[in-house]
């Protein structure tokens, strides 16, 4: 519990700074939705039509004219790449931030064994996770509720909103928990790296859409099985890769502890 509240309160600030950054971005689409509605509704013909274009964002499957239409394909995607950044930014720094700072001696002298500190700090990040979720879902419903004259409760596509943000939930944590066994291996934090993987990861969900030859990829970037688009026409989440996404986990977590038992520590 010590440890709990230690690595709280050093990642409290950018907590709150991306949670805030990301929920208010997403807050404030909502709400430009309702003074561009109409225009939106006019250019999603033309939006439908761009080919590759379309087919990677997934408006030749859903009108950005509509709410639910706008929200999947715009304010998921920076709640998709916002929170995989996050996540991939704590898992990488969480572990590794002991020995560049000097402070692994001391923390490895306590009592607590290495297989307690690496599963300490593994619940941390996922409490991080799952309160940075918490807190940009809270914007959305607030931004639903300030457009709430135009799109009222019954309309807010309930079911899929929840199957959306318990998908990015999964996702975020797919992504930490490899970052988390990169924080494992590496003696210095790795952001620059870890960021990087969110974006090339999306990049790659991008590109299996529009390009059949690598449609494999589908099954290696947790962007596919929590996509927005995909989630609202079907209203389902594809299992396979979310099967895949939960072993990917599941096997970094269990490499992070035994790496970290393992290897030699600098002071």
């Amino acid at each position: 519990m010590t440890l709990l509240i230690h690595e709280w309160k050093l990642n409290l600030k950018s907590l709150l700074i991306w949670s805030i950054c990301v929920g208010f971005s997403c807050f404030g689409c909502i709400c430009l939705f309702g003074g561009l509605e109409e225009t939106m509704e006019q250019m999603a013909g033309a939006y439908a039509d761009l080919g590759t274009f379309s087919t990677a964002l997934g408006l030749d499957k859903i009108s950005i004219g509509t709410m639910e239409g706008f929200f999947a394909t715009e304010v998921a995607v920076i709640y998709a790449i916002g929170g995989a950044m996050f996540a991939a930014m704590t898992g990488a720094c969480i572990i590794s931030k002991e020995e560049e700072g000097h402070t692994s001696e001391f923390l490895n002298t306590l009592p607590l064994g290495r297989g307690y500190i690496v599963k300490g700090k593994y619940i941390s990040m996922l409490l991080l996770i799952l309160t940075f979720n918490v807190i940009c879902i809270f914007w959305e419903m607030v931004g639903f509720l300030v457009a709430g004259g135009l799109f009222p409760v019954e309309k807010f596509f309930l079911k899929e909103l929840a199957l959306f943000h318990g998908a990015q939930l999964l996702m975020h944590v797919e992504m930490g928990s490899v970052c988390f066994l990169i924080s494992a291996v590496c003696r210095r934090k790795q952001t620059g790296a870890a960021l990087g993987l969110a974006v090339l990861l999306y990049v790659a969900d991008l590109m299996c859409r529009v390009v059949p030859d690598i449609e494999g990829l589908k099954y290696v970037t947790p962007y596919y099985f929590s996509n927005a688009t995909d989630i609202f026409v079907s209203g389902k989440v594809d299992g396979e890769p979310v099967g895949i996404g939960v072993l990917a986990a599941v096997l970094a977590v269990s490499g992070a502890v035994w790496v970290y038992r393992k290897r030699d520590l600098s002071a």
